[in-house]
Protein backbone atom coordinates (compact mmCIF):
# COMPACT_ATOMS: atom_id res chain seq x y z
CA UNK A 1 0.00 0.00 0.00
CA UNK A 2 1.13 3.23 -0.84
CA UNK A 3 2.47 5.25 2.56
CA UNK A 4 -0.33 8.36 2.34
CA UNK A 5 0.39 10.64 4.81
CA UNK A 6 -2.36 11.82 6.95
CA UNK A 7 -2.42 14.08 9.68
CA UNK A 8 0.80 13.46 11.53
CA UNK A 9 -0.17 11.67 15.05
CA UNK A 10 1.55 13.18 17.86
CA UNK A 11 2.09 11.63 21.34
CA UNK A 12 -1.11 12.81 23.04
CA UNK A 13 -3.11 11.70 19.69
CA UNK A 14 -1.55 8.34 20.02
CA UNK A 15 -2.73 8.14 24.03
CA UNK A 16 -5.75 9.02 23.09
CA UNK A 17 -5.99 6.25 19.78
CA UNK A 18 -4.40 3.25 22.44
CA UNK A 19 -6.74 4.11 24.93
CA UNK A 20 -9.62 3.07 22.29
CA UNK A 21 -7.36 0.45 21.24
CA UNK A 22 -7.39 -3.37 22.33
CA UNK A 23 -3.58 -3.53 21.05
CA UNK A 24 -0.60 -1.14 21.36
CA UNK A 25 -0.40 0.67 18.61
CA UNK A 26 2.50 2.79 16.94
CA UNK A 27 2.20 5.98 14.89
CA UNK A 28 3.52 4.12 11.42
CA UNK A 29 0.36 1.91 11.98
CA UNK A 30 -2.30 4.79 11.90
CA UNK A 31 -3.30 7.05 9.06
CA UNK A 32 -5.42 10.37 10.97
CA UNK A 33 -7.76 12.47 9.33
CA UNK A 34 -10.15 15.42 10.51
CA UNK A 35 -14.07 15.91 10.02
CA UNK A 36 -16.21 18.30 9.92
CA UNK A 37 -19.38 16.13 11.44
CA UNK A 38 -22.18 18.51 11.97
CA UNK A 39 -22.62 22.59 12.64
CA UNK A 40 -25.63 24.64 13.72
CA UNK A 41 -26.41 25.46 10.42
CA UNK A 42 -30.12 24.83 9.26
CA UNK A 43 -29.61 21.96 7.25
CA UNK A 44 -31.39 20.52 3.68
CA UNK A 45 -34.21 19.02 6.02
CA UNK A 46 -34.40 22.63 7.60
CA UNK A 47 -33.33 21.05 11.11
CA UNK A 48 -30.55 22.28 13.32
CA UNK A 49 -28.84 21.80 16.68
CA UNK A 50 -28.17 24.07 19.21
CA UNK A 51 -25.04 25.15 20.51
CA UNK A 52 -25.71 22.63 23.85
CA UNK A 53 -26.55 19.91 20.99
CA UNK A 54 -22.99 20.50 19.52
CA UNK A 55 -21.62 20.34 22.56
CA UNK A 56 -23.19 17.08 24.17
CA UNK A 57 -22.61 15.59 20.76
CA UNK A 58 -18.87 16.03 20.64
CA UNK A 59 -18.71 14.31 24.35
CA UNK A 60 -20.99 11.70 22.85
CA UNK A 61 -18.80 10.91 19.68
CA UNK A 62 -15.85 9.98 20.81
CA UNK A 63 -14.98 6.26 20.22
CA UNK A 64 -17.79 6.19 17.77
CA UNK A 65 -17.36 3.87 14.69
CA UNK A 66 -17.56 5.45 10.78
CA UNK A 67 -19.76 3.56 8.37
CA UNK A 68 -21.38 3.70 4.96
CA UNK A 69 -24.89 5.48 4.43
CA UNK A 70 -25.67 5.04 7.67
CA UNK A 71 -25.67 0.97 7.51
CA UNK A 72 -25.10 -0.23 10.73
CA UNK A 73 -22.95 -3.53 9.86
CA UNK A 74 -19.86 -4.29 11.64
CA UNK A 75 -18.38 -4.95 7.39
CA UNK A 76 -18.93 -1.39 6.77
CA UNK A 77 -17.13 0.22 9.80
CA UNK A 78 -14.04 2.31 8.48
CA UNK A 79 -12.49 4.40 11.00
CA UNK A 80 -13.24 5.47 14.68
CA UNK A 81 -13.36 9.01 16.39
CA UNK A 82 -10.69 9.44 18.91
CA UNK A 83 -10.93 13.50 19.69
CA UNK A 84 -13.54 16.45 19.00
CA UNK A 85 -14.12 19.86 19.53
CA UNK A 86 -16.47 22.57 18.81
CA UNK A 87 -15.51 25.22 16.85
CA UNK A 88 -16.48 28.55 16.88
CA UNK A 89 -16.35 31.27 14.20
CA UNK A 90 -17.48 34.66 16.13
CA UNK A 91 -17.38 36.56 12.75
CA UNK A 92 -19.89 34.29 11.21
CA UNK A 93 -23.72 34.37 11.60
CA UNK A 94 -26.45 31.36 10.90
CA UNK A 95 -29.48 31.95 9.19
CA UNK A 96 -31.43 31.52 12.95
CA UNK A 97 -28.91 35.08 14.05
CA UNK A 98 -26.34 33.34 16.32
CA UNK A 99 -22.74 32.40 16.53
CA UNK A 100 -21.59 29.96 13.95
CA UNK A 101 -20.02 26.62 15.64
CA UNK A 102 -19.34 23.26 13.87
CA UNK A 103 -18.17 20.22 15.48
CA UNK A 104 -14.69 19.01 14.38
CA UNK A 105 -13.48 15.39 14.68
CA UNK A 106 -10.44 13.30 14.52
CA UNK A 107 -10.78 9.91 13.51
CA UNK A 108 -8.15 6.97 12.86
CA UNK A 109 -7.98 3.60 10.92
CA UNK A 110 -5.12 1.46 10.16
CA UNK A 111 -2.83 1.69 7.62
CA UNK A 112 -3.52 -2.07 6.05
CA UNK A 113 -3.78 -3.51 2.65
CA UNK A 114 -7.93 -3.99 3.31
CA UNK A 115 -7.90 -0.22 4.15
CA UNK A 116 -5.75 0.92 1.28
CA UNK A 117 -7.67 1.97 -1.14
CA UNK A 118 -10.22 3.63 1.23
CA UNK A 119 -7.22 5.74 2.57
CA UNK A 120 -6.29 6.84 -1.06
CA UNK A 121 -10.20 8.11 -2.00
CA UNK A 122 -10.17 10.10 1.28
CA UNK A 123 -6.64 11.47 -0.31
CA UNK A 124 -7.82 11.87 -3.24
CA UNK A 125 -11.21 13.92 -2.21
CA UNK A 126 -13.74 10.80 -2.99
CA UNK A 127 -14.20 9.52 0.30
CA UNK A 128 -15.53 13.12 1.70
CA UNK A 129 -18.72 14.42 2.35
CA UNK A 130 -20.04 12.90 5.74
CA UNK A 131 -23.23 12.60 7.96
CA UNK A 132 -24.12 12.03 11.86
CA UNK A 133 -26.47 8.97 13.32
CA UNK A 134 -28.17 10.64 16.68
CA UNK A 135 -30.87 11.14 18.68
CA UNK A 136 -32.46 13.99 20.20
CA UNK A 137 -35.19 14.37 23.19
CA UNK A 138 -36.52 17.92 21.52
CA UNK A 139 -37.25 18.95 18.32
CA UNK A 140 -38.68 22.96 18.87
CA UNK A 141 -40.56 25.16 15.91
CA UNK A 142 -38.30 28.45 15.00
CA UNK A 143 -41.54 29.97 14.42
CA UNK A 144 -43.68 28.84 17.77
CA UNK A 145 -41.59 27.21 19.80
CA UNK A 146 -43.99 24.11 19.88
CA UNK A 147 -42.35 21.09 20.50
CA UNK A 148 -42.34 17.22 18.48
CA UNK A 149 -44.63 18.70 15.53
CA UNK A 150 -47.04 19.77 17.86
CA UNK A 151 -48.26 22.69 15.60
CA UNK A 152 -48.82 23.16 11.80
CA UNK A 153 -46.16 25.21 10.88
CA UNK A 154 -44.25 23.96 7.79
CA UNK A 155 -40.46 23.34 7.89
CA UNK A 156 -38.65 25.50 5.01
CA UNK A 157 -41.63 27.70 4.57
CA UNK A 158 -41.67 31.22 5.69
CA UNK A 159 -44.10 32.74 8.06
CA UNK A 160 -44.21 36.69 8.68
CA UNK A 161 -40.51 37.05 7.11
CA UNK A 162 -38.81 34.12 9.18
CA UNK A 163 -37.55 30.86 7.61
CA UNK A 164 -39.43 27.99 9.81
CA UNK A 165 -37.24 25.13 10.77
CA UNK A 166 -36.76 22.60 13.66
CA UNK A 167 -34.21 23.29 15.91
CA UNK A 168 -33.17 19.66 18.17
CA UNK A 169 -32.20 19.89 21.98
CA UNK A 170 -31.53 17.46 24.27
CA UNK A 171 -29.32 15.18 22.58
CA UNK A 172 -29.44 11.55 23.77
CA UNK A 173 -27.39 9.27 21.87
CA UNK A 174 -24.89 9.60 19.21
CA UNK A 175 -25.06 6.49 16.81
CA UNK A 176 -22.52 6.17 14.06
CA UNK A 177 -21.15 9.25 11.53
CA UNK A 178 -20.89 7.93 7.79
CA UNK A 179 -19.25 8.66 4.31
CA UNK A 180 -22.67 9.45 2.32
CA UNK A 181 -22.81 11.30 -1.49
CA UNK A 182 -25.04 14.31 -0.17
CA UNK A 183 -25.44 15.36 3.34
CA UNK A 184 -28.23 16.38 5.04
CA UNK A 185 -25.63 19.70 6.49
CA UNK A 186 -24.25 21.11 3.43
CA UNK A 187 -20.65 21.76 4.76
CA UNK A 188 -20.22 18.32 6.46
CA UNK A 189 -17.22 16.48 5.49
CA UNK A 190 -13.57 15.78 5.86
CA UNK A 191 -11.29 18.06 6.17
CA UNK A 192 -8.45 19.19 3.72
CA UNK A 193 -4.73 19.55 4.98
CA UNK A 194 -2.44 22.62 4.55
CA UNK A 195 0.90 23.10 5.63
CA UNK A 196 -0.19 24.29 9.26
CA UNK A 197 -3.73 24.16 10.90
CA UNK A 198 -3.21 28.33 11.25
CA UNK A 199 -2.97 28.66 7.78
CA UNK A 200 -6.22 26.78 6.89
CA UNK A 201 -8.50 28.38 9.70
CA UNK A 202 -6.80 31.71 8.45
CA UNK A 203 -8.04 30.81 4.95
CA UNK A 204 -11.45 29.79 6.10
CA UNK A 205 -11.70 33.05 8.13
CA UNK A 206 -10.88 35.12 5.16
CA UNK A 207 -13.36 33.00 3.03
CA UNK A 208 -16.06 33.58 5.63
CA UNK A 209 -15.20 38.01 5.77
CA UNK A 210 -15.41 38.46 2.41
CA UNK A 211 -18.79 36.32 2.22
CA UNK A 212 -19.89 38.61 5.36
CA UNK A 213 -18.99 41.89 3.22
CA UNK A 214 -20.75 40.71 -0.11
CA UNK A 215 -23.95 39.35 2.29
CA UNK A 216 -23.81 42.94 3.78
CA UNK A 217 -23.63 45.13 0.36
CA UNK A 218 -26.38 42.74 -0.99
CA UNK A 219 -28.86 43.45 1.43
CA UNK A 220 -28.32 46.82 1.48
CA UNK A 221 -28.64 46.89 -2.06
CA UNK A 222 -32.02 45.20 -1.62
CA UNK A 223 -33.26 47.86 0.82
CA UNK A 224 -32.47 50.74 -1.10
CA UNK A 225 -34.34 49.64 -4.49
CA UNK A 226 -37.41 48.58 -2.04
CA UNK A 227 -37.67 52.29 -0.91
CA UNK A 228 -37.14 53.49 -4.16
CA UNK A 229 -40.00 50.89 -5.58
CA UNK A 230 -42.41 51.77 -3.08
CA UNK A 231 -42.87 55.09 -1.21
CA UNK A 232 -44.54 54.03 1.55
CA UNK A 233 -42.18 50.78 2.20
CA UNK A 234 -40.61 51.09 5.84
CA UNK A 235 -36.79 50.51 5.38
CA UNK A 236 -36.46 49.26 8.99
CA UNK A 237 -38.90 46.63 8.58
CA UNK A 238 -36.71 45.29 4.64
CA UNK A 239 -33.65 45.77 6.95
CA UNK A 240 -34.25 43.37 9.54
CA UNK A 241 -36.17 40.60 7.21
CA UNK A 242 -33.30 41.43 4.42
CA UNK A 243 -30.86 40.06 7.70
CA UNK A 244 -32.40 36.70 7.85
CA UNK A 245 -32.64 36.16 4.02
CA UNK A 246 -29.56 34.37 2.18
CA UNK A 247 -28.23 34.82 -1.47
CA UNK A 248 -30.93 33.20 -3.91
CA UNK A 249 -33.70 35.18 -1.94
CA UNK A 250 -31.71 38.42 -2.01
CA UNK A 251 -30.81 37.92 -5.42
CA UNK A 252 -34.67 37.59 -6.49
CA UNK A 253 -35.79 40.44 -4.14
CA UNK A 254 -33.05 42.98 -5.99
CA UNK A 255 -34.44 41.31 -9.63
CA UNK A 256 -37.88 42.45 -8.26
CA UNK A 257 -37.26 45.57 -6.96
CA UNK A 258 -34.68 46.59 -9.10
CA UNK A 259 -37.08 46.58 -12.01
CA UNK A 260 -40.31 48.08 -10.22
CA UNK A 261 -37.89 50.94 -9.36
CA UNK A 262 -36.87 51.12 -12.75
CA UNK A 263 -40.30 51.69 -14.05
CA UNK A 264 -40.83 54.67 -11.44
CA UNK A 265 -37.60 56.23 -12.27
CA UNK A 266 -36.90 54.98 -15.75
CA UNK A 267 -33.26 56.42 -16.41
CA UNK A 268 -33.10 59.96 -18.78
CA UNK A 269 -32.47 60.27 -22.13
CA UNK A 270 -28.22 61.33 -22.60
CA UNK A 271 -28.51 62.31 -26.36
CA UNK A 272 -30.75 65.02 -27.86
CA UNK A 273 -31.42 65.46 -30.89
CA UNK A 274 -30.30 68.93 -32.93
CA UNK A 275 -33.47 71.15 -34.50
CA UNK A 276 -35.04 70.13 -36.65
CA UNK A 277 -34.29 71.44 -40.03
CA UNK A 278 -30.19 70.81 -38.96
CA UNK A 279 -27.96 68.66 -40.81
CA UNK A 280 -28.23 64.98 -39.49
CA UNK A 281 -24.74 64.41 -40.07
CA UNK A 282 -21.70 62.63 -37.54
CA UNK A 283 -22.60 65.68 -35.14
CA UNK A 284 -26.40 65.47 -35.04
CA UNK A 285 -26.07 64.02 -31.50
CA UNK A 286 -25.53 66.06 -28.67
CA UNK A 287 -23.41 63.90 -25.37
Amino acid sequence: MEDWKGLEVTAEDLALINGLSKAELAAEQVYAFTLKLCDNEVDRDFERFDGEALERLGELFVGKSGIFDHQWSARGQTARLYKTEVVREPGRRTRAGDEYRWLKGWAYLLRTEKNGDLIAEIEGGIKKEVSVGCSAGRSVCSTCGAENGACEHAPGETYDGGLCFRELKDITDAYEWSFVAVPAQREAGVLKRFGQEQERDLALRKEAELGRKYLKALRKEVVRLAMLADDEADGGVFARAAERLEEPELLELRRSFGARAAKRFPAPVQLRRRDAGQAEDAEAFLV
